[in-house]
């Protein structure tokens, strides 16, 4: 069923990006990064941070809004989920720039480990994030993706320590 594109759908869809196909959720995922960049060369950590939390709760309301009444209380087009845990599993690659004084740009393995090990953790599920999908809300909606976004993270920050710790790199 195709809709009009209101606010709330515009917001939803992560200006479009969860109409592309296939994969809505890695195409939601992959619109994200350049905005976290920007997020983080505005402000560094805090604001990619800030704009997270924005994000989970603006999407909450917005998923709210676009399921009332549907059949589907996860329709694949939403992906601003994905956004809000796909900047949440890049806050270790901020984080590290900001600490070391660094363009976050140079980071890029932890920006590849990052997308990688968020979508993974999206599409298996695993334990936390599949029990918070099956809860069939716009709370679960948002709260699988963040689960997988912070475990995502988790991975990040230990490929760091191995990278930058172990070997010195």
């Amino acid at each position: 069923m195709q809709k009009n594109m209101t606010g709330t759908r515009l917001v939803a869809t992560f200006f479009g990006a969860g109409l592309l196909r296939p994969g809505p959720g890695t195409w939601g995922s992959v619109a994200a990064l350049p905005v976290a960049w920007l997020l983080h060369v505005m402000g560094g950590f805090w604001a990619l941070a800030l704009g997270t939390a924005v994000v989970f709760l603006v999407g909450w309301w917005v998923t709210i809004q676009e399921t009332r009444g549907q059949s589907d209380p996860d329709p694949s087009e939403i992906v601003i989920d994905e956004v809000a845990g796909m900047w949440l599993a890049l806050w270790p690659v901020s984080l590290g720039a900001m600490i070391q004084g660094v363009s976050i740009t140079a980071l890029w393995p932890g920006w590849i480990v990052a997308f990688l090990a968020f979508r993974a953790f999206d599409i298996w599920k695993p334990g936390p994030v599949g029990l918070a999908d099956r809860m069939h809300t716009p709370l679960g909606v948002m709260l699988d993706d963040i689960i997988a976004g912070a475990l995502a993270a988790m991975v990040v920050a230990v490929f760091a320590v191995i990278a930058h710790g172990m070997m010195g790199i």
